[in-house]
């Protein structure tokens, strides 16, 4: 019996042991999940990490997850097979998508993602997700694919930013006998139709996984911090109706959407996959969904890199003359009423200056105290402000002899709102006006804005933009 008490009591005590042992444990695993999360990874771990998200994968090993998607009229389910990495844990702000298929000639995709990663910061990697597909029908292909990817970018896997994805060719509609829409060669006309299914199938995967949704082609390079240029410009479109901002001129590159409209145009190309290329189907989805005109932001924030086409390995040397590599102050332009007492031409009115868009306010020949205004919704400090009026081919449609001025105290009705003091900041020189450190020289917060026409000109007046720059103190 004293034996058996003994025994018990030695049970018990290993019992207590392992208790804070495990908490201990589990404390570790935390701290280290944390920590690959912020982007931390040791250089001994990143070894082990990297060898075990390159390990050779095959379908019995990659996992599956089972989607709802509209093809034509039937609803089916689509398997998406899991080539690196696992469901994001949480949403992002924005996920970029990228649909590859092997090239006769050049292969860009390892780049593509590169310069995603290293024209972030770090604050902007915690906000995306980049999910790339797959979508050749050669699976040797896309293993390989697959552990190139996981063994260049095995940290982004890790923390949960990157996925790689496929769908089996049993999932796809017929590609073969299609209609020859503009005379197309039947094998042009299965490679754009096929595209089309691999966006759809992309495109309905994202739905879920972020506020916003840019598609870039797998030839591309980015703009340095080209997240917080995005933002910048989706916050400047706040309270105004929009479906697709466009990013670069070219092909499907950098076309944004509210994600919750992504399974409407996943439908919509499914529907039409046959019909015409996907650049052309986006075209009309926008129009149908009542954005009858584009809008397009400079500069450029992705650029075409490749040389050679995924279609037949031809040669592509389109370049998009926007694009800038480097950073770029682009404006906050805070939301405001906009107003003018000159004569507008057709539809170019006064709201299309102060857009970021490739458009223009277009007034007929202004006199003397004519004026542009712009009413902010509410007092704000500025930093920075730059107005260019004209264009490349109408360079004389400039304002010649004019002036900014800042004012304080807004009064009147809500359709002719305007301030009861103005202070001049300087006057436009050669159609341009720009001024530094305005935080510094206007003591008030500022509640209006107006450029003022000092002196009577023949030539119509094109103000090609308004930008403004906020100050935080």
């Amino acid at each position: 019996r004293l034996s058996l008490k003994q025994l018990e009591k030695m049970r018990c005590l290993r019992k207590r042991s392992a208790v804070p042992f495990l908490g201990l444990l589990v404390l570790c695993l935390l701290f280290m999940n944390l920590y690959m999360e912020d982007g931390h990874v040791l250089e001994g771990d990143k070894q082990l990490l990297s060898e075990t998200a390159t390990h050779p994968l095959s379908p019995e090993r990659s996992l599956h997850t089972s989607q709802p998607v509209s093809n034509f009229s039937a609803a089916r389910n689509i398997s998406y097979h899991y080539l690196a990495g696992t469901p994001l844990p949480r949403k992002r702000y924005l996920t970029i998508g990228l649909s590859s298929v092997k090239r006769k000639k050049g292969n860009y995709l390892l780049e593509t993602i590169k310069s995603i990663f290293e024209q972030s910061s770090y604050e902007e990697l915690k906000e995306i997700a980049v999910v790339v597909q797959l979508a050749d029908f050669d699976s040797a292909w896309c293993a390989g694919m697959a552990q190139d990817i996981s063994q260049k970018f095995a940290h982004h896997i890790i923390a949960g930013r990157l996925l790689v994805i496929h769908v089996p060719e049993e999932h796809y509609p017929v590609l073969e006998g299609l209609k020859r829409n503009y005379n197309d060669p039947a094998e042009r006309v299965k490679f754009r139709s096929k595209q089309n299914v691999d966006y759809a199938f992309l495109l309905n995967f994202c739905a879920n996984l972020s506020d916003y949704y840019v598609m870039l082609e797998d030839d591309v390079r980015c703009s340095r911090n080209f997240l917080t240029a995005v933002k910048k410009v989706i916050t400047s479109r706040e309270g105004s109706y929009w479906v697709t901002l466009e990013f670069s001129k070219l092909g499907y590159i950098g076309k944004l959407y509210h994600s919750h409209d992504l399974p409407r145009l996943a439908h919509f190309l499914l529907m039409f996959y046959q019909e015409m290329p996907c650049d052309w189907l986006l075209i009309h989805f926008r129009g149908l969904l009542a954005q009858k005109e584009v809008i397009r932001f400079k500069p450029s924030l992705f650029q075409h890199m490749g040389y050679y086409s995924s279609y037949k390995g031809a040669e592509n040397k389109l370049k998009d003359d926007d694009f800038e590599e480097e950073s770029f102050d682009i404006p906050d332009n805070p939301p405001a009423n906009l107003h003018t007492n000159m004569n507008v031409f057709e539809n170019y009115e006064a709201s299309k200056a102060y857009s970021s868009g490739d458009e223009y306010f277009w007034g007929k020949a202004p006199a003397t105290g004519d004026f542009y205004g712009v009413v902010f919704e509410k007092p704000i400090k500025i930093s920075k402000i730059k107005v260019v009026t004209g264009t490349e081919d109408r360079q004389n449609d400039i304002l010649h002899h004019g002036a900014l001025e800042v004012g304080e105290k807004v009064v009147g009705s809500k359709k002719g709102r305007q301030c009861s003091t103005y202070l001049r900041l300087g006057e436009f020189r050669n159609g341009k006006f720009e001024v530094t450190d305005v935080e510094h020289k206007v003591l008030f917060d500022v509640s209006c804005m107006r450029i003022v026409v000092t002196k009577s000109q023949k030539e119509w007046l094109i103000i090609r933009s308004i930008s403004i720059w906020t100050s935080q103190s």
